[in-house]
């Protein structure tokens, strides 16, 4: 099995995280996945030995213990695939910052003499008041339900 598919199972990725912290027996990290999954013993033991054929962990024997830990060195797969697309995004991404860049120069010399660059909403009137009959009007536009008796 590839890496990425053993690390495409939420089980089997919480047991990568949980051996990141260093080497623990298949009882410790079992008992943990069991109670966050609900998952058999058994069901441990093969996401374990998923984990171990894939080259993301190794184990050892210790007396009658089995000890896990995360592979220290990360298998070829894991640093090949991303440089693929490294380069791409790399290219993207410097294009993207620099017509950011562009953009943001444009747009202050563009904007001299809009409103909004201003600090004054367009759809207001040139006072900086908005309209008499707009939703922040104090008067009464005659869309009040109440009369004069109730005030």
């Amino acid at each position: 099995m590839q890496v990425f598919e053993a690390l495409a199972d939420p089980v089997r990725r919480r047991m990568v995280e949980l051996l990141a912290g260093g080497e623990q027996g298949a009882g410790a990290v079992g008992e943990i996945v069991r109670a966050e999954f609900g998952i058999s013993r058994p069901a441990v033991s093969r996401h374990l030995r998923v984990l171990r054929d894939s080259g993301l962990v190794t184990v050892r024997a210790d007396d009658a213990r089995r000890l896990y830990a995360v592979e220290p060195i990360p298998p070829r797969e894991v640093d090949i695939w991303p440089d693929r697309f490294r380069r791409f995004w790399s290219r993207r991404l410097d294009a993207l910052g620099t017509e950011l860049a562009r953009g943001g120069r444009e747009h202050q010399d563009r904007g001299r003499g809009r409103d909004w660059d201003r600090g004054r909403d367009p759809r207001e009137n040139t006072t900086g008041t908005p309209p008499a009959d707009g939703p922040l009007s104090t008067g009464n536009s005659g869309n009040s339900t109440r009369n004069e008796e109730d005030t």
